[in-house]
């Protein structure tokens, strides 16, 4: 398909407010008042308190708020920090399938500008729609997670070589630039500009290399500051590749993604709402953990068990959990209690309050719940497939 830019820049220019279905409305109401509880809480853990440390460090002009501690500085900078406090406790919400981490990959760079240009709370909105729908639908057009490979008349699922959520960068930088109100040319070029910034898919190289690192599968904080970046450069005359989305060499192909179906991120743009595939997480921690963890959670709850009456769990979770990061035992921070199988059965059997609690080192560092680690075996499930 020719014009992919073109027609998403069309869609970018001439949404309105008005154009959003009520249900679109109300999702991103309740995802933005969960992104920011889940800065809020990201204030308490290495991860936030480095990224506010480098927003005071890095300054600027006060324009907008790093949440959580009052303090202003430049929208690129609040942009960064605030990117880095929703995603720091692997709480914030997941579109599946699609865009995986979108909101804390495209909320934090038009909050900071919404707030530097006293633009209204319906044009925030607004642009936080567009920011998850086309970061979600361009989710759907590349490689995803996993791929279907068949074997003779049959298949079979296979994790991909190359994935990460960084395209998420053209939500955010289409959310500023909506906001700036950019005109047709401008907002071609920010996407110009925010493809050729976007960093590289990491994810699979992340995790596959334990310990988990800070960076994880994408930092959200780097992406909020490059949207930023990008809207404002275009603002200022700076120039970018105006088809970047479109042809054989368009963005999927120096994306490294091996598929590119470009009617999913087209096709009923603005009459079908991919982004309400949005769901808050109720755990901090992986999402391929959740519904074991529901189980696990009713069953212990429905038959009063303490973990001393339990003497092994076995789990099985999705394919993902093949990968080397969700076998870490030896948590030593937030960031590997979010990863790790048996931490975060352990937690959940002294029954420690969800949130925040799952990952202060004071409950990390328990000995009854290094104890029950040694207890939790897990594998991934063998009808996963089908």
């Amino acid at each position: 398909m020719e014009n992919v830019t073109q027609r998403t820049v069309d869609f970018i220019e001439e949404l309105q407010f008005k154009h959003l279905p009520g249900e679109v409305v109300h999702e991103l109401k309740r995802v933005l008042l969960d992104s920011l509880g889940c800065a809020l809480a990201g204030v308490a853990t290495d991860k936030g308190r480095l990224a506010i440390q480098l927003a005071r460090r890095l300054g600027g002009k006060p324009e907008s708020t790093v949440i959580g501690i009052g303090d202003k500085v430049s929208v690129t900078s609040a942009a960064f920090a605030n990117g880095e406090l929703i995603n720091a406790l692997d709480m914030d919400a997941v579109i599946v399938p699609g865009g995986g981490h979108v909101s804390p990959s495209v909320i934090p760079a038009p909050l900071a500008i919404a707030e530097s240009i006293k633009a209204p709370g319906e044009e925030l909105i607004l642009a936080i729609a567009l920011g998850h729908e086309i970061a979600t639908r361009l989710g759907l057009s590349l490689r995803g997670i996993m791929k279907y490979v068949k074997e003779g008349t049959a298949g079979n699922v296979v994790l991909s070589d190359v994935y990460g959520y960084s395209f998420c960068i053209f939500g955010g930088t289409a959310a500023a630039a909506k906001l700036l109100k950019l005109n047709h040319q401008e907002m071609s070029h920010a996407l110009g500009i925010a493809g050729y910034i976007c960093p590289v898919p990491h994810f699979m190289k992340w995790s596959s290399s334990p310990p988990p690192a800070m960076t994880k599968y994408a930092s959200s904080g780097w992406l909020g500051q490059a949207e930023v970046t990008a809207a404002l450069l275009a603002e200022m005359g700076y120039t970018g590749d105006t088809s970047v989305l479109d042809g054989d060499r368009g963005f999927w192909k120096f994306y490294a993604s091996d598929r590119w179906k470009p009617d999913n991120l087209t096709e009923k743009l603005g009459q079908q709402w991919q982004m309400l595939g949005l769901n808050e997480k109720p755990y901090p921690c992986c999402r391929i953990m959740h519904s074991a963890l529901d189980s696990f959670i009713k069953l212990i709850d429905e038959n009063r068990l303490t973990p001393e009456d339990i003497e092994k769990v076995r789990v099985l979770i999705n394919l993902l959990g093949e990968e080397p990061v969700w076998h870490n035992s030896e948590v030593k921070n937030h960031i590997d209690a979010q990863f790790s199988v048996p931490y975060v059965f352990a937690v959940a059997a002294h029954r420690v309050r969800k949130g925040a609690d799952w990952q202060d080192l004071n409950t990390i560092n328990r000995a009854d719940i290094r104890g029950f680690m040694n207890k939790v075996t897990f594998d991934t499930h063998p009808d996963f497939v089908k």
